[in-house]
């Protein structure tokens, strides 16, 4: 009985490691059955199964980042201010300045340009962040770090 009590404790770790080394090696094995009956179809002639397989081929795509134009900087910067719950999406505009038109402190700007940087995925310096006060001065910041020209 006791035996019988130790190896029921032992179940759930051998079917873990069975899991861990069976199932990747079994889907390998489905994988390529499944390449060499694409194969075997293809040279059979057919065009439509040709056709068919073709979509149905699993296609690997690389991407960067995507490009950034002035507009897209302006649209990206203008919906990551107004997502900013203590600024009212109907004041601001490109030439709003965070303290003076839309009541903000200052930190409430270190705020903006850590949301701003988080979108952007790069830091902005701390001398440089002081003299980003207004969604124009940000745009044209991201801009001239990323290269864009107007």
């Amino acid at each position: 009985m006791a035996a019988l009590v130790k190896n029921v404790k032992l179940l759930p770790s051998i079917i873990g490691v069975c899991t861990r080394s069976v199932v990747p090696r079994l889907s390998s094995i489905v994988i390529v059955r499944q390449i060499n009956d694409r194969k075997s179809l293809l040279t059979n002639g057919s065009s439509l199964l040709v056709s068919k397989l073709q979509l149905s081929q699993p296609r690997r795509g690389y991407a960067g980042k995507a490009p950034l134009t002035l507009e897209t900087i302006q649209k990206r910067v203008d919906l990551c201010l107004k997502l900013y719950d203590k600024i009212n999406p109907e004041k601001l505009t490109l030439d709003s300045h965070f303290m003076n038109d839309l009541g903000l402190d200052s930190l409430d700007q270190v705020e903006i340009i850590m949301a701003i940087e988080d979108e952007f995925g790069f830091e902005i310096p701390d001398a440089d962040s002081e003299r980003l006060m207004r969604p124009r001065d940000i745009v044209q910041y991201i801009a001239d770090k990323e290269d864009i020209f107007h």
